[in-house]
């Protein structure tokens, strides 16, 4: 895009009038320009399907969108039957979605979809103990359920625990959370090592208004002989990298865990 390599992200958002969607491209690292933004309220058809066309730089850019048969789960993102696809200067730049042939019909286009690679993704979830999402944390492996849990202090625990399963496998436990609001560890999914942080300091101490933050970060060049081993998402944010499909990209996850009173 105008010659050179963006980053592209793409958000989206679910609250009681409806689903959202915006795009955005970090024309600055310091600031991010929302380049394209979507409601698709209930009652609102039309806006399931459509496109919209801007300038950015030297470049026109487009956004072609069709959510009218997308099938959600229980967060905002959709997991079938949508496609949304960016095109710079009559070029097809990023293709989201299971229906390239679709996409491909809409904006006039032949060719293969382009190749991007996710570099980080955010989400943001909500629950009173137990959090849950899932992840992929490299280009060619499966996606894995997450669940976060913290139990509080009561008759069976002295102090606050922190505990996290990967596909129902405990990777993480913490005990005497009190002490240990914050820190990280190391673990292992599909053979890369990946290092886990959190900061659940607002959870104990800030309560009405806090949340913890989580982060699973892989690292460059570490694939490993170790074999692998009910909440709601209310926004969830994807950034795609164009022009690379590097197998040893640093895939970051963030979590943003809020309590439920």
């Amino acid at each position: 895009i105008c010659g050179q390599s963006r980053v592209v992200t793409v958000s989206w958002c679910k609250n009681l009038m409806g689903h959202g969607l915006s795009v955005n491209f970090d024309d600055d690292p310091s600031s991010r320009q929302c380049a394209c933004k979507i409601d698709m309220r209930s009652w609102f058809f039309w806006k399931k399907r459509g496109s919209k066309a801007f300038e950015l730089g030297s470049s026109t850019i487009e956004v072609h969108w069709d959510l009218f048969t997308a099938k959600y789960g229980p967060g905002p993102e959709p997991i079938k039957g949508f496609f949304v696809a960016v095109i710079a200067d009559r070029r097809l730049v990023l293709l989201l979605g299971d229906m390239p042939e679709e996409a491909q019909t809409r904006t006039n286009l032949a060719g293969p979809p382009p190749e991007a690679v996710l570099v980080s993704r955010k989400e943001h979830v909500s629950g009173k103990s137990l959090y849950a999402t899932k992840a992929q944390f490299t280009g060619c492996g499966r996606a894995h359920d997450i669940v976060i849990e913290c139990r509080e202090q009561n008759g069976e625990f002295r102090e606050p625990r922190l505990s996290v399963r990967i596909d129902k496998k405990m990777v993480v436990h913490v005990k005497r959370l009190l002490w240990k609001f914050r820190g990280n560890q190391t673990i292992v999914v599909d053979g890369l090592h990946v290092d886990m942080l959190w900061d659940v300091h607002d959870w104990l101490f800030n309560p009405s208004s806090g949340h913890a933050v989580f982060m699973f970060r892989t690292r460059e060049n570490t694939k490993s002989w170790v074999p692998t081993s009910s909440s709601s998402s209310s926004s969830v944010c994807a950034i795609n990298k164009l022009g690379h499909e590097d197998p040893e990209t640093v895939f970051s996850l963030f979590i943003y865990a809020w309590k439920n009173q």
